[in-house]
């Protein structure tokens, strides 16, 4: 896929312990990208923030289980970002969804990275 040099961002912003249909929301939300035909879609997770609520997030020692924050970030044309939007509307992500135009620099894309086995 082409990319132009001036693009649209899409961040969505959730909690890790989000969940939509008894599996994560993060993983709904990569896969309808995916088959939306979206460049790509990367789930990065936070040590810590908070958001509506103001309740810290964070990492903590003698916690077993983790509500780290989670940024998904889209960055697409905004044609297709746009036509993807209402795809996140039956989702009721309680986070922030947000939209900003990009500058691409360098985009690559095509076949696998071939490995060097040395002898």
């Amino acid at each position: 896929m082409k990319l132009s040099e001036r693009e649209l961002r899409l961040s969505i912003f959730i909690d890790e312990g989000d969940v939509w249909h008894h599996k994560p929301l993060y993983t709904e939300i990569v896969h309808r990208a995916h088959k939306a035909g979206l460049a790509g879609a990367t789930v990065l997770r936070g040590i810590e923030g908070y958001g509506a609520t103001s309740r810290i997030h964070t990492t903590h020692l003698f916690r077993v289980s983790e509500n780290l924050p989670l940024l998904i970030v889209i960055v697409d044309t905004e044609a297709k970002i746009r036509a993807f939007l209402p795809q996140l509307e039956d989702l009721t992500i309680e986070g922030l969804v947000a939209l900003d135009d990009v500058e691409i620099v360098r985009y690559t894309a095509g076949a696998p990275k071939k490995h060097r086995i040395w002898g």
